[in-house]
């Protein structure tokens, strides 16, 4: 995304849909293809569905909208997030707001090394099977690279071996491969390669053969993201407390921890799913990630600082910019413009960076006012919707958005409207 482009658009939600549309289509984001799905109303095509899954008898949409204001390294994004639930997007918004007064989200990724895992059961010796395996680490690096040329060519391939006994009195152990698989998610490329390698591995260790698949506990593909908030920003120092001792409460307790992780999915799944990737991986690899220690944690902490908070948040996260629906959907080709990644790594620090800030949004009505009641008060959206439902049962009604909104501004005042709807 060009650095000229901002994700700052003031009253973006107050305009109809075609004002929307108009707005981000002048910010030259969009190739003419990409304006063309998203003017027609982003349908997926019945005979393009037909091809991506089995047993198709109809698609089935979610609303598409953006979460403004973020700035992730210095470079302001626009974060298409597909969700029926209007409070994500807004409040997302809202804390990239906050968030932006301290200079934005900060990240890293690390190199998009996945993992492909072969089992063996019934090994005689394990341990010395085990260092056989260890012994031929240039054997099996060659024959998953011979698995994988075109990754190779592209500069990815394997890149590491490790044995692990699981069970030496049953003689079951695993053999780990570390693959770069580019810009690609890789799910693909790392079965091709363990399934390639599993007869070499068979035959230096016996046993009989398991499993040859990839984890989505990609611990070698970590994201790491940090961001600072003001104590003016969140609304006062009590606030700011009010996070800290909630986020550490998270860290105590496994049962506030999973309601905790899934504040932090909320955002970070519906950015995933407008941009064509596996949230289901996402999330098992998540929360597989926070149960590492041997006791579920959260996924991101919020401590506090001189003036206000900083928040942090690590975990695994295998995303692609190429492959998958990348190619076949058009609305996810559109997601990709629009948010500007030229790379797997940016885009796994912005879907992070997403995370953090709905989970500080979470956190802020927890320790404010509840969680219930902004989140009510868009909730009456999709209740005032489905009582119109039989008068609309043609799929008529208000095309530009009239009438769907929940009016906070009728006497609920300016922050009531940038906790309900962004704050943009």
């Amino acid at each position: 995304m060009s650095q000229k482009v901002s994700s700052r658009i003031s009253g973006f939600y107050k305009r109809c849909l075609e004002d929307r549309l108009r707005a981000i289509e002048a910010l030259g984001l969009l190739d003419e293809d990409a304006r063309a799905h998203l003017a027609g109303g982003g349908g997926l095509p019945t005979a393009v569905a037909d091809r991506m899954c089995e047993n198709v008898i109809a698609t089935h949409a979610l609303p598409l909208g953006l979460a403004l204001n973020f700035r992730v390294n210095q470079r302001d994004v626009l974060v298409p997030m597909a969700v029926e639930e209007p409070s994500v997007i807004a409040a997302a918004s809202n804390a990239a707001r906050m968030v932006r007064l301290s200079g934005g989200f900060s990240g890293e990724a690390d190199p998009p090394v996945m993992t492909a895992q072969v089992q063996l059961d019934d090994v005689p010796d394990a341990e010395a099977a085990a260092g056989r395996l260890a012994a031929a680490r240039e054997h099996l690096l060659a024959a998953g690279d011979a698995a994988i040329p075109r990754m190779v060519a592209r500069g990815g391939g394997c890149r590491d071996v490790e044995v692990r006994v699981l069970s030496a009195e049953l003689g079951v152990l695993v053999v780990h491969l570390y693959i770069d698989v580019g810009d690609a998610m890789g799910a693909n490329l790392v079965d091709t390669v363990a399934e390639a390698v599993a007869p070499l591995v068979q035959r230096i260790a016996g046993g009989t053969l398991g499993l040859r698949i990839l984890t989505n506990l990609t611990v070698r593909r970590l994201v790491r993201v940090t961001a600072a908030v003001g104590d003016d920003a969140l609304g006062g120092a009590d606030v700011a407390s009010g996070i800290a001792r909630a986020s550490r409460f998270a860290e105590l307790d496994p049962y506030r921890a999973a309601t905790h992780n899934k504040g932090f999915m909320n955002g970070l799944d519906a950015a995933a799913v407008a941009l064509g990737q596996d949230f289901r991986a996402i999330e098992a690899g998540a929360h597989a990630y926070a149960a590492m220690s041997g006791r579920y944690g959260p996924l991101s902490t919020w401590e506090r600082v001189p003036g206000g908070l900083v928040g942090r948040a690590e975990l695994p996260l295998a995303v692609g910019t190429v492959g998958g629906s990348t190619q076949v959907h058009a609305g996810v080709r559109a997601a990709l413009q629009l948010v500007g990644a030229t790379s797997a790594r940016e885009l796994a620090v912005v879907l992070a960076s997403v995370g953090l800030a709905s989970n500080l949004a979470a956190l802020r009505a927890l320790a404010g006012e509840g969680i219930q009641r902004g989140h009510m008060r868009l909730h009456e959206r999709k209740r005032a919707l489905a009582a119109a439902a039989p008068a609309s049962a043609d799929g008529g009604g208000p095309p530009s958005g009239e009438g769907k909104r929940i009016a906070p501004e009728r006497g609920e005042g300016p922050r009531a409207v940038q906790q309900a709807e962004g704050g943009t």
